[in-house]
């Protein structure tokens, strides 16, 4: 047995199997490249699903970990801290908004905003106890908790997992009708990804997004915007929202926040949004801790210089012209995205998702597939033209044969 089926086989009976993971078993990583444990390297075109968009092993960023480390890692919220208040006033900044209110995974913001708009509703907007009502689109990810399966239109991700929490209603991604139809005055939010991600990198219809701020702002309704993989640079702007001019009420943010080192999540909002919550309402023990804030202060300050922003449009321009160039000749059915974030359709006569993947694991390039034959390209964005070109290569060489 090699050392990576060892290693397989001893995961395999001692962890719950709630992965399905490619058999590559990494010990190493720097930049866009991850080395395996026996010796073999593999270009990154998945990025830890845009958490890893600075790279593996960003040396920014780990300094900024190692400062803190000999400092102190954890004081929970019971205590002040030095680098709070400049994590929360700078995040603010870059997103244009008053109030942060820090957490530590995607999920845990998105429960955050859940428990936020409903509250706002009852305080703010005088909704009737127990009645407010979130609106959700269909083929969404926005996590696995109970709360949020329970708006999931994924069986996988929802079945046997019931009795679900109530409060939610889902609308078709992309229609505007529907969305105005389903809003009633109990209505609180529309939480919706700027473009979805799990689905396969759906990007919604010119002018559905400014729609949705229209109505909601119409409404009296908050606009959540699930920026946790594609915001921070990944679409070649800070924000996707960016793309067709929208500022929503509320940003969600995560994955590259901890720049790949760390779990660091946010709700960035208004103050009269956030400013619902008392102490003792809502909390993390490790949310906002010093560690945190240090490696997303540093995150902050790489955003701030636009380098990663342009760098995305503009390998994301290339990655899509050379993509494009694969539709229509029996391989490839469709390329979605923005900046350096694409959903491939593989033809389902070439293989699943899931085998094109592992087809591409051998050529030595990692990506993941998505409901049946898709597969998702994400790539860090520190990445070099001749890396990528070479990644579309070996993804060219499998559709060939």
């Amino acid at each position: 047995m090699s050392i990576t089926e060892n290693a397989i086989a001893s995961a395999e009976a001692h962890s719950a199997h709630n992965y399905h993971p490619l058999p590559v078993v990494i010990a190493t990583a720097e930049g866009a490249w991850m080395t395996d444990v026996e010796g073999r390297r593999y270009l990154d075109m998945l990025a830890g699903y845009s958490a890893l968009n600075f790279g593996h092993g960003n040396r920014r960023l780990l300094d900024a970990a190692r400062a803190q480390l000999d400092r102190v890692t954890l004081t929970s919220r019971a205590f002040h801290h030095d680098r709070f208040a400049d994590f929360c006033t700078q995040l603010a900044e870059l997103c244009g908004m008053e109030s942060v209110l820090p957490m530590n995974t995607g999920a845990e913001a998105v429960e955050t905003a859940v428990k936020t708009a409903r509250k706002w509703g009852y305080r703010v907007k005088g909704v009737p106890d127990g009645m407010a009502k979130i609106i959700v689109a269909a083929n969404n990810f926005h996590g696995r908790t109970t709360t949020i399966v329970s708006f999931s239109t994924d069986p996988e991700a929802r079945e046997d997992f019931g009795p679900y929490t109530p409060g939610f209603e889902i609308v078709p991604y992309g229609d505007l009708t529907a969305l105005r139809e389903a809003m009633t005055e109990n209505t609180v939010a529309v939480l919706m990804e700027p473009i979805q991600g799990e689905a396969g990198v759906l990007v919604p219809p010119p002018g559905y997004l400014p729609g949705v701020r229209e109505l909601t702002r119409e409404r009296d309704v908050l606009f959540i915007a699930d920026e946790i993989q594609s915001g921070l640079g990944r679409t070649g702007k800070t924000f996707a929202c960016e793309h067709e001019g929208v500022v929503p009420d509320m940003y969600l943010l995560g994955k590259a926040l901890g720049g790949g080192v760390v779990p660091v999540s946010a709700v960035v909002s208004s103050r009269e949004v956030l400013g619902v919550f008392r102490p003792g309402e809502h909390g993390s023990t490790f949310g906002g801790n010093p560690l945190a804030c240090a490696v997303a202060l540093e995150v902050v300050a790489m955003l701030r210089t636009g380098e990663f922003q342009q760098r995305a449009a503009e390998l994301g321009e290339h990655l899509h012209q050379e993509l494009g160039l694969l539709v229509g000749g029996g391989a490839v059915e469709e390329v979605r995205g923005r900046g350096l974030w694409a959903g491939v359709d593989i033809a389902p006569a070439l293989g699943t998702g899931r085998e094109i993947s592992k087809k591409l694991m051998e050529r030595g390039v990692l990506v993941k597939d998505t409901h049946g034959s898709t597969i998702r390209i994400a790539p860090p964005l520190v990445i070099s033209k001749e890396d990528l070109d070479w990644g579309l290569e070996q993804l060219r060489g499998v559709l060939r044969h």
